[in-house]
Formats: C-alpha cells, structure tokens, sequence
C-alpha cells in the first residue's frame, strides 16, 4: 500500500538526496557497449597497415638472424613492437575514453562519500551469496543472455551466407585466408556492436524509468520535505500573523501624530500627517472596518479631526500605501481640508483667547 500511495514526480531535493548516495540513472551495458563499438571502428580503420607492419618485422627479424645480430638487446624489438602495437594502444585507449564519456553523459560526474563508507556487510559471504542468487541477479544475467543469443544468430547467418566460401577455406592462399577472416570478423564485430547499443539503450532506459519509481513521493512525503525546507505551515501562518499585529500596533501609535483623519463614515480610515517643511502630507496609518474604528477612537482620544469624506477616503485608501505622500492629483483636495482645519483651529484658539481676557 506504501507503493501504491508514492503518485507524485520527486522533487529537485530528493533527486539531490538520491544523487549524494550515488542512485543515478546508470546503464553499465551501454557504457561497455559504447567502448567496444569505438574500439572495433579504430581496429577497422588500421587492418590495412597490419599486414605490412607483421612483413616489415618478419623480414627485419631474419636479416639480422642471418647477420648474426639478432638478441633480446637488439632494438629491432622495441621499434617494431611500438608500431605493431600502436594501433592496439590506440583503440584501447579511445575505448576508455568513449566509455568515461559515456558514463558521464549517464549521471555526469558523481562522488558519493556515503558509499565509500566501511559497511561489515559487504564482507559477509552470506549476504555476497544471496546477491549472487538474489532475483535480481538472475534478472541481470537473463538480460546478458539476449544480446549473445543475438551475437550468436548473426554469426551463424553471416557462416552460413557464405558457408561455400568457408569450405573452400582450404584452397586459398595465405593472404586470401587472411583477408576473408578478417572481413568477416569486422562484419561480425560491427554487427554484434550494434546488437549491444541497442539493447544497451534499451537498458539504459529501463534503468531511468526504474529510478524514476524508486524515487517517486506519497503527498506525505512532500508535506514533511516542505516542513524540513520552508517550516511548518501552521508555525510560519502563526509568525506572519503576529507579525501583522505588530505592525498594526505601530501603525496605530503613529496614528497620535495625524493631522487630519479622513473617513467613510463607517468604512474607510485614512491618517495624514503634515507639517510645514514636509513637501506633501504623508500618510501614517489607514484602515478598514475593524481598523477604521480603532484609527477613528484613537483620533478622538487625542482631538485629532475626523474628515468625512467618502471618495478621497476611498482614493487615499486604494492608492496610496502606509509611509508614503499622497499622490499629486489629489493635493488641492487634501490641502484644502489642512487649511480648512488650520482656520478653525486659529479661530478656537482666538476664541480661547478672547474668553480668557
């Protein structure tokens, strides 16, 4: 039931997860069948000169024993050694650095530490034996059976195609017996390559879909990776919204310093603050419903002036966000409600001191 509830692709964390332990998507047959193709395309290429190498050896090699300089010292030797075995050097060495390619353009360049580390069970000979006759082993070693039998059937068909040039084997010369050995082998060579890149392929593809299940994720999974990577939800929604209550405090303090409180009756609370050597009034606080009202009660507790004025209580609250001036279209209406105040502030205040008088 485990498996069946894992329905969701693995996400970039767990692929890194799985790539640290070494889990890539890996064909070992493609890489082998990769390195075999290049070498017998590199020994194709130099057979011609292979003839005439092993003659120039053969003849320098008798005219020193007829000489009487022919010994193990002679540098005879190293020389034809080195370009008879050249070309052997040469395909071995493309071969590694065709399967190094290919292993890297498998899984790129891989370096698991956790896999070097010392485990008692690899030495076991009980576990070892149970991988031999494991399931999987058998999977692996019918796997490796198709392709022979493909190698096999391709090397009968091109015996038998030419099954009466083979019996007349015998009747050729030396240089015949060669160059039909050696043609068929290459035919036989490429053949059987091709046979491996394809089933290679194949295999390289059941491995990534294979990988691809091992690594898929129930909705569990993704739940308690994204606590692990971004927090718990019901933690991070608790701090945004004690966060939001500071903020609301401090906007609410700054609300004592307001000039003017533009509202919509019962809707809209807007905070001004001007002061002459301000270029235009800023606004320090606004709110809706809840936090009109709380704007509204504090304006009163400190005698702040409560404006009513339904459209630019909408505008200022749409268009303008907390900390920021008010927007050039709307300073005659706005200044015109300062000096509105500022006019009856100066009135009360001459009437104030009239009274006293």
């Amino acid at each position: 039931m485990a498996e069946d509830n894992k329905t969701e692709q693995a996400t970039p964390r767990r692929r890194q997860k799985a790539r640290e332990k070494g889990q890539v998507a890996r064909s070992r047959e493609l890489i082998g069948s990769l390195a075999a193709a290049a070498v017998v395309l590199v020994l194709a290429a130099q057979a011609a000169a292979f003839p005439g190498e092993w003659r120039g050896l053969l003849r320098s090699a008798l005219d020193r024993a007829t000489g009487g300089e022919l010994h193990p010292e002679t540098p005879l030797w190293g020389w034809n050694h080195l370009a008879i075995f050249r070309g052997a050097g040469l395909a071995i060495g493309l071969g590694w650095m065709v399967a190094i390619a290919g292993a890297v353009a498998q899984g790129g360049l891989v370096f698991a530490p956790s896999t070097l580390a010392f485990n008692p069970s690899r030495l076991s000979p009980a576990s070892r034996m149970r991988q031999l006759f494991s399931v999987t082993a058998l999977s692996r070693m019918l796997k490796s059976l198709v392709p022979v039998a493909a190698m096999v059937y391709l090397t009968v068909t091109v015996l038998a195609r030419d099954w009466t040039a083979v019996l007349d084997l015998p009747r050729l010369s030396a240089r015949g017996l060669v160059g039909f050995s050696l043609e068929h082998i290459f035919e036989i060579a490429w053949k059987s390559s091709l046979v491996l890149l394809v089933w290679s392929g194949a295999d390289y593809f059941f491995e990534h879909r294979k990988l691809e299940g091992d690594l898929r994720m129930s909705r569990q999974e993704l739940r308690d990776e994204f606590k692990e990577t971004e927090g718990n939800p019901t933690v991070k929604s608790r701090i945004r919204r004690l966060q939001r209550q500071v903020r609301r405090r401090r906007m609410l303090e700054e609300v004592k310093r307001a000039s003017v409180v533009i509202t919509n009756p019962s809707e809209f609370a807007v905070a001004l603050e001007y002061r002459p050597m301000m270029a235009a009034p800023v606004v320090l606080a606004k709110g809706r419903n809840l936090l009109a009202q709380q704007i509204k009660q504090i304006a009163r507790w400190h005698d702040i002036p409560l404006i009513e004025n339904p459209p630019l209580a909408h505008a200022l609250y749409r268009a303008v966000e907390v900390g920021q001036s008010i927007p050039p279209k709307l300073y005659t209406v706005v200044a015109g409600i300062l000096a509105a105040i500022y006019r009856a502030q100066e009135r009360a205040q001459h009437a104030t001191g009239r009274g006293g008088r």
